[in-house]
């Protein structure tokens, strides 16, 4: 290790998919201008899953958010309004530890503070 330092944190790492890259990055800018979530990263992924009985297979974007679990709430609501299903994916994964200065950084991107930052 070269001197970083890692810290129990509460912070979270939620999962939702949207439909493609588009839907993911509007879905992202808005929580991250909205201080909600830190950062949000994409990925392309595959999903296979039953729906109203059919089981089907569609290209998705897998999106990562990042926050701290106290914005959780917050974070629900930001994406029930903003998604585009009607029942989207949303789970939290908690993070056990982190780098402090990430999770720091996280802190202050989450927070009204922040927000008074340049």
């Amino acid at each position: 290790m070269s001197g970083e330092i890692l810290s129990q944190s509460s912070h979270i790492v939620v999962l939702t998919t949207v439909g493609g890259e588009e839907e993911a990055r509007a879905l992202i800018r808005g929580l991250v201008e909205d201080r909600v979530i830190a950062c949000g990263t994409m990925v392309g992924a595959t999903s296979i899953f039953r729906w109203e009985g059919v089981v089907s297979e569609e290209s998705e974007t897998l999106v990562f958010l990042k926050t701290r679990r106290e914005r959780w709430h917050d974070l629900e609501a930001a994406v029930k309004h903003r998604h585009p299903y009607d029942v989207p994916e949303l789970l939290a994964l908690p993070v056990e530890v982190g780098l402090d200065a990430y999770l720091s950084w996280m802190n202050r991107e989450t927070s009204d503070e922040g927000a008074h930052e340049t």
